[in-house]
């Protein structure tokens, strides 16, 4: 079925169309951003794009957005993201995983490098408005600020990716798809007879195409502490491969055998790795640092929605900020595995109201 709406979803205040509006797509290459464009062209906007290079790895995804754009008739910028996405996400993440936390990269490339250099090309070329493909809604609340709002597909929500962009961003950036299935856009796709109609999703790590991160890690040179794997009774049950390998909550690879699955449950200072039997992984409170709301104001302390993974199950819990300001959130039922360095995003009707990186995890 052709994707055709008159309702997209931005953070712009404009209300029709009937002006031949300016705005500068983000092209990856796939189908998302593919279909994007599509269906901004037949809005009636007049439509660019920019592909982001942020590494050597993207090379592929950046020939693909010139035969996208080509495709589409649209002019595509190539902008040079290398040095920002080399200091500001593949260095943190590297230093993350060495430090026996589970970062995602996402969630530092937004904010630090995508959106940020989209809207400053965008700046250069004199266009008010930047979308993307991602399975999100920016909504304008009674206020006058803007919000991420979550999609009409769940089962594709990126709402939890979007949660730092502030409102320099968010007042000025549409996103279409929030409004389609992910079936009808590669539907689309297809009948159009786009090269990406069947490109593969995106992966969450990007810049390590074969996924293996613990090898990416050590090719940089990085070491990540060895220690013990230390048994669900306490026993030591020998060194382990370094805590880069490992996650909270993992049960594959570990080669531990106790007649019963095993989990990681904690990774400790001094490297050593304790193990939990199934159900130890869970969890009530965590504790969370660099915390940011949309618009930069503090969050009011009470009951609100999380999600402690981009693929987690939403869960009720209450917000408080104590008085060293420290940022607990204390969920009314346990949570299975939060993991140091993944971010909890707080959400309220239906809204990204906060987030931050979890730091602590306790019972």
């Amino acid at each position: 079925m052709a994707v055709s709406t008159d309702i997209i979803s931005t953070g712009s205040s404009f209300s029709t169309f009937e002006k031949l509006e300016k705005v500068l797509v983000g092209l990856s290459g796939g189908v998302d951003s593919s279909v994007c464009i599509q269906i901004l062209k037949d809005q009636g906007f007049d439509v660019s794009a920019a592909v982001i290079r942020f590494s050597d790895a993207h090379t592929p995804a950046v020939e693909a957005a010139r035969k996208v754009a080509a495709q589409l008739n649209v002019f595509c910028y190539e902008i040079d993201a290398s040095k920002e996405f080399e200091s500001s996400v593949i260095e943190p993440f590297c230093d993350s995983y060495c430090s026996g936390k589970t970062p995602n990269p996402c969630v530092l490339c937004n904010p630090n490098v995508k959106f940020k250099l989209l809207a400053k090309k965008a700046d250069e070329l004199g266009i008010n408005l930047i979308a993307t493909g991602h399975y999100a809604r920016v909504e304008e609340l009674d206020d006058g600020t803007f919000a991420v709002a979550v999609p009409e597909s769940a089962a594709r929500d990126q709402s939890y990716m979007l949660y730092r962009l502030d409102q320099s961003i968010l007042s000025r950036l549409v996103l279409p798809l929030g409004e389609f299935e992910k079936t009808d856009v590669r539907d689309t796709a297809r009948e159009m007879g786009l090269v990406s109609a069947d490109a593969p999703d995106s992966q969450e790590i990007c810049f390590i195409p074969d996924g293996n991160y613990a090898e990416f890690i050590r090719q940089r040179g990085k070491e990540s502490p060895t220690g013990h794997f230390i048994g669900p009774e306490g026993q030591d049950l020998g060194e382990h491969k370094g805590i880069a390998h490992y996650t909270i909550g993992q049960r594959k690879g570990l080669n531990i055998a106790l007649g019963k699955p095993v989990f990681v449950k904690t990774i400790e200072p001094n490297g050593n790795i304790l193990l939990g039997w199934a159900g130890d992984e869970f969890y009530s409170n965590v504790v969370l640092r660099d915390f940011c709301t949309p618009t930069g104001n503090p969050l009011t302390d009470g009951e609100y929605i999380a999600k402690i993974r981009s693929a987690a199950k939403p869960a009720l819990c209450s917000f408080t900020t104590q008085q060293d300001g420290t940022i607990v959130l204390k969920f009314s039922t346990p949570v299975r595995a939060p993991a140091p360095g993944q971010s909890a995003v707080l959400y309220h009707n239906g809204h990204v109201v906060g987030g931050g990186l979890i730091d602590t995890i306790l019972p």
